[in-house]
């Protein structure tokens, strides 16, 4: 019941200076009460809100810890309920034992996310919003963090308020001549929803296309290295990886086994597999890590195909190409720091079977920046701001807004074909409700309760 006051350890698991308790809800100051008080053994009876006190944690009238207590009172505080948060000493142990002495004190224990569910329950947070928080958590790197912040500060819900303005404008025109049967629409006033039509199915349309560059940066590209033996497949993955990942030496060959990481460039995650040289071998091992490579090739979003640039183009190198038909890739020249022995030829028959061509040295790093723009380009993220613009962050948000996109779509037809009002209002409405399941205007409680039940607990 979400008028139970809960608590939980918001901080992560694990030995630290500092540790916080949050209690949410309307015996939030008398659990702190019982369990609290100040060095000179006073209990506060009339906490100031938003004021830090220092003193004691109680159980059974003996002290287990020295600890701050702030009091937030509802509605202005994170979860719009009372809420009181304590911070105590990090270790495992006295962590626990004073979320135990809030427990036996009145509360009872959170649920995963139950904290961010009651912000979003009280008005506090958009769906939206709490998702980004959620985000932010999880982020591994400056990229993720940087979208999962700017969903967090509530972008995406004012994108959305202000289509959602435009779209109630018109459905509310449209029913005033729905009032008025004896009067058709006007042509200057469907030229003028004409228009408007075509900005919010423009807006909505950005928006649905932000998807693509959103899953590169938060879900990650299955990304396989792929070429022949020694033309430095490993070294890229290490350069890209930053690290010494893969053993790199003169033998073809050495690579023999998938080996996986995750790397971000320029603004993409990768989800990184080296893989074996690919050719004809009959050495058994090696047979199998080239089986391995191109089933990996098969399955991957991405290819990052190598060449050896200070070597004159073999056989393998057009069969390798013939491998990535169809598929995403990019053609890397790599030992740019040598004389380019690929003839003119295949480097014009790379840019016409490749997304792009890239040349680099993977062992001094130079021109991996033209790479991570190449990158950034192909998933869109040249054309938006992840910092400041709204973008749809996950597969929930992308089905409302494909959906609204082809509500708006039908409308726009109607309107062509000279329907009446009540033709257009039905797709707006339909619309209107397919955008407003982003935000939870319109969302089951199933589907809140699985959306937070992904948090951890304690947020």
């Amino acid at each position: 019941m979400h008028n139970d006051t809960v608590a939980a350890i918001s901080t992560a698991r694990g030995k630290s200076g500092v540790a916080m308790i949050r209690i949410s809800g309307d015996d939030a100051f008398n659990v702190a009460y019982n369990m609290f008080s100040l060095p000179s053994g006073k209990k506060i009876t009339d906490p100031v809100p938003r004021k830090c006190y220092y003193g004691n944690i109680l159980r059974d009238g003996m002290i287990i810890d020295d600890a701050t207590i702030t009091y937030f009172k509802g509605p202005s505080s994170f979860t719009g309920e009372d809420v009181c948060e304590i911070c105590c000493h990090g270790g495992l142990y006295v962590t626990q034992a004073v979320l135990e002495v809030a427990l036996s004190s009145g509360a009872k224990m959170a649920g995963a996310g139950e904290f961010t569910k009651r912000a979003y329950i009280n008005g506090k947070l958009t769906l939206s919003r709490a998702e980004a928080i959620g985000s932010v958590i999880d982020a591994t790197n400056d990229a993720q963090l940087r979208l999962s912040t700017t969903g967090a500060r509530g972008v995406l819900t004012d994108k959305l308020l202000k289509i959602r303005g435009k779209m109630l404008d018109l459905i509310t025109r449209s029913y005033a001549t729905i009032d008025y049967p004896d009067e058709d629409i006007e042509d200057n006033e469907r030229g003028e929803m004409s228009r408007t039509l075509n900005e919010i199915y423009s807006e909505i349309s950005v928006l649905k296309n932000s998807y693509r560059a959103s899953r590169a940066v938060n879900e990650g590209i299955k990304t396989a290295i792929v070429g022949k033996p020694n033309a430095g497949k490993s070294s890229l993955y290490n350069a890209l990886c930053g690290d010494e990942l893969a053993i790199v030496t003169d033998i073809a060959g050495t690579t023999r086994d998938i080996i996986e990481h995750t790397a971000l460039v320029g603004d993409v995650t990768l989800r990184l597999a080296d893989t074996a040289g690919i050719r004809d071998t009959e050495d058994t091992v090696e047979k199998i890590g080239v089986m391995r490579a191109k089933e990996k090739l098969d399955a991957s979003e991405l290819v990052l195909c190598v060449f050896d640039g200070g070597e004159q183009e073999a056989a393998q190198d057009y069969e390798i190409i013939e491998s990535i038909k169809g598929k995403c890739a990019v053609a890397v020249i790599n030992k740019a720091d040598k004389e380019r022995a690929l003839s003119n030829e295949f480097v014009a028959h790379l840019y016409e079977n490749f997304e792009s061509v890239c040349e680099i040295s993977a062992k001094s790093a130079d021109g991996l920046d033209s790479l991570a723009a190449v990158l950034n380009k192909i998933y869109e993220l040249d054309k938006i701001d992840i910092s400041n613009d709204a973008v749809i962050a996950n597969a929930r948000q992308l089905s409302s807004v494909s959906l609204a996109l082809d509500k708006v779509y039908e409308a726009k037809c109607a309107l062509d074909m000279g329907e009446t009002p009540d033709i257009i209002c039905f797709s707006l409405e339909n619309a209107l409700s397919e955008l407003d399941m982003i935000d939870a205007r319109a969302t089951s409680e199933e589907i809140v309760s699985e959306i937070f039940s992904r948090f951890c607990v304690g947020k």
